[in-house]
Formats: C-alpha cells, sequence, structure tokens
C-alpha cells in the first residue's frame, strides 16, 4: 500500500513475515488437533451400532422401488432428505444449495457406496423441480412411504443426512445427523472460512469493524441457482 494511500477497509493487522509465521504455527496447532479430533470421531462412528429397516418402497423416476433397490448393487448407501412444501415453486435454498454441489459421485464406486436425494414430494413434482434447479443426484420420493418419518424427515420437517448399510436385502440405518452436523459434507463453508472475512454472518465472533449481515444473507436462492445451473425448459 502506497504511504499516502489509507484503507477505509476493515483489514488484518500488518507484520513482519517472522511474526506472521509464529502466528500461523500457533493456529497450525489447534488445527492439528481439530484434525485428529475429527478422525477420533471418524473412528467411533465407524464402531455404531446399527438398526434393521423394514422392507420400505420408494417412488423412483422409473416407478416404485425397494429401499434395497435403491442402493443400485452398492453395499452402502448415504441419503439427503431434502425438505419440502406442498405447493411452492421454489423449494428450501438451503437444501437446493446444498445438493447442487454434487456433481461427480462417481468415486462413492470405489467405495461401494451411493449418494441419494430422498423428498416427502410427489415424484412427478421432485424430478421437475430436479430438472428446474439443475441438479445431478438421483432423486427418491417417499411421499406414500413411511420411510421418510422413520428417519427422523417427516412431512414439512426438516433436512438431515443418514447412512445405510444393505446386506443382502436387508437394510440397516447406521448414521444420522442434520443442522449443522450436515457441514461437514459440503465443501462451500470450508473454503469460506478460510477467507479473512469469514462466512460475514452477525452470529460469528469477529474482529471489531468486520462485515456481518443476517444469516442466509449471502446464500443463493433456489431461483438464483436454477438461473445458473437449470434447465430453461425444464
Amino acid at each position: 500500500m502506497r504511504e499516502d494511500s489509507v484503507s477505509t477497509n476493515p483489514l488484518p493487522s500488518v507484520v513482519d513475515i517472522d511474526t506472521w509465521r509464529t502466528e500461523l504455527e500457533a493456529l497450525r496447532i489447534r488445527e492439528k488437533a481439530a484434525t485428529r479430533e475429527l478422525d477420533a470421531i471418524a473412528a467411533q462412528r465407524r464402531r455404531l451400532p446399527m438398526v434393521e429397516l423394514p422392507d420400505y418402497t420408494l417412488e423412483g423416476e422409473d416407478g416404485p422401488v425397494r429401499l434395497a433397490d435403491v442402493f443400485a448393487g452398492k453395499s452402502q448407501l448415504v441419503v439427503y432428505s431434502h425438505m419440502w412444501f406442498p405447493g411452492e415453486e421454489w423449494q428450501c435454498p438451503g437444501c437446493t444449495g446444498f445438493t447442487s454441489q454434487f456433481t461427480r459421485l462417481e468415486f462413492l464406486d470405489l467405495y461401494d457406496a451411493r449418494f441419494v436425494i430422498v423428498t416427502q414430494g410427489p415424484i412427478d413434482e421432485a424430478l421437475a423441480y430436479k430438472r428446474r434447479v439443475g441438479n445431478r443426484m438421483p432423486w427418491y420420493s417417499t411421499a406414500n412411504s413411511p420411510f421418510g418419518a422413520d428417519i427422523d424427515a417427516p412431512p414439512g420437517g426438516g433436512f438431515g443426512v443418514n447412512v445405510f448399510l444393505r446386506d443382502g436385502d436387508t437394510v440397516y440405518r447406521t448414521w444420522h445427523t442434520n443442522g449443522r452436523g450436515v457441514e461437514q459434507l459440503t465443501h462451500t463453508f470450508p473454503l469460506i472460512d478460510l477467507l479473512p472475512y469469514g462466512r460475514q454472518e452477525d452470529w460469528q465472533d469477529v474482529p471489531t469493524g468486520w462485515p456481518q449481515s443476517p444469516t442466509y444473507n449471502r446464500w443463493p436462492s433456489s431461483k438464483d441457482i436454477a438461473a445458473t445451473y437449470g434447465s430453461p425448459n425444464p
């Protein structure tokens, strides 16, 4: 910055390179500790017991499908429960934005796994919405099944992630999360959290003068996502 130039923007303090490296290494200790804790959490997750599920039937693009067949031959299945509000043109922007990230899921084939969306919306409406917003994931409907409610995503309820394991035709539920627990599956927040100004949401702990706005204010709307990724003639 030129000596005669005075910035009015909120900025981190400017220090010499040695001081910066010292501060970075102090932060790195906490970051590595968090990584090790996440490893320990994952190890505990792998040791969770599981619960056997009934033989549910969902609705897919080609008609009724048993839950065991939603695995498409894989032994492991990740299900995102997409919020659905009857009669609404634009569904939950959080769910729409989160699932729009997943365009290349073939890597899961190497782990004998699949990742799909299940919603309470009727399958025809769900598939039309998928096309409208440019979603690339497989969609299924639980509108005529208790499956959604049984995995903590009832009609009118919130979003969530469940993981299932299949042994033959028997399906087991192994893990569930919702709320901010879903953040670990997104690449957006980890990238944004690296930025000096972070998410810029008013609940976050930031230095005085940092830009902040109401939570969700910077999130794209479902209509915005459709304009970016969707089909003009869904």
